[in-house]
């Protein structure tokens, strides 16, 4: 086997390693950008909502309006 032939296989083999390695660098790649989705999806989900006086008192209306209805069938 000649000098040539020795470097055009190493040449090959080089070719295929560095294409695993550009895969493995993409997987890498999308893992993090998972890992950061996912922690910041974490993040928001920690997060609490409000509600506003406003709101709060929608509500208990609308529970007064139900429980007025409850008494009213109770006492019929």
């Amino acid at each position: 086997m000649g000098s040539t032939a020795i470097i055009a296989a190493i040449d090959k083999e080089l070719a295929k390693l560095q294409n695993v390695r550009a895969m493995l660098l993409k997987k890498e790649k999308a893992a993090n950008a998972r890992k950061k989705s996912a922690s910041s999806s974490a993040a928001k989900k920690n997060t609490r909502r409000r509600l506003t006086p406003a709101g709060r008192e929608r509500i208990a209306a609308a529970q007064r309006k139900r429980w007025a209805a409850a008494r009213r069938a109770a006492r019929a």
